[in-house]
């Protein structure tokens, strides 16, 4: 998994608010190169949506966000979802996540949480509110003690088509999250091919940054 993410280097956050967008979606992501998604516990939706997707699209890498209690991980594995993601770090989620033998990715803004996750398994770290943490600055002080124990981050919240080059460049850097390219309000009026066309945008950063 964590070989796949750091190949595309961006996971778009997506936040679905009817799972009949799902495969359309899907498909305006693969259009533009990318093979990867999370699809966020924060409608009713999510795993709806994610049912569609692990049906349809199986050459999907394909994660649940948001996750903030046992059920709605238990409900992201049923769905289909191969790893999980949360903003914070909570010992009872990552356990839930292990039990059920889901890849978890924690979040993480502060030297105490990145050791904790560190006791707890977890060397793949959602940095989250990135820009709200001290962003890139915060990252390169914490390449220090942490790069050598193999953490690596996905840096969420506030990184955008601007900023990305900035934060990929990072060797602790696996991968960037980031909703320009699903914006709700381009998934609501079924604008897939600008999805699609900022996908390969973001790609294209991407891959410039190294």
């Amino acid at each position: 998994m964590l070989d796949r993410i750091a190949h595309r280097r961006i996971v778009p956050v997506v936040v679905l608010d009817d799972e009949r967008a799902a495969e359309p979606l899907a498909e305006a992501l693969l259009a533009g190169g990318l093979d990867v998604m999370e699809i966020t516990f924060r409608t009713p939706a999510a795993a709806g949506a994610i049912g569609r997707i692990a049906a349809g699209f199986p050459e999907i890498l394909l994660g649940a966000g948001t996750l903030l209690e046992r059920e709605q991980v238990l409900r992201a594995r049923d769905a289909g979802a191969v790893f999980g993601l949360a903003p914070g770090l909570n010992p009872r989620i990552i356990e839930a996540a292990t039990e059920c033998g889901m890849t978890f990715v924690p979040g993480v803004m502060t030297p105490s949480e990145v050791a904790l996750a560190l006791d707890l398994g977890c060397r793949l770290l959602k940095f989250f509110p990135a820009e709200a943490a001290g962003g890139i600055a915060m990252l390169k002080a914490m390449a220090g003690p942490y790069a050598p124990a193999g953490v690596r981050f996905i840096p969420t919240g506030g990184v955008t088509s601007e900023n990305l080059g900035d934060y990929l460049k990072l060797q602790l850097v696996a991968a960037i999250g980031g909703s320009w390219m699903v914006d709700r309000a381009l998934v609501a009026a079924g604008r897939w091919d600008e999805i699609t066309r900022l996908t390969r945008e973001a790609l294209a950063a991407a891959a410039v940054a190294g």
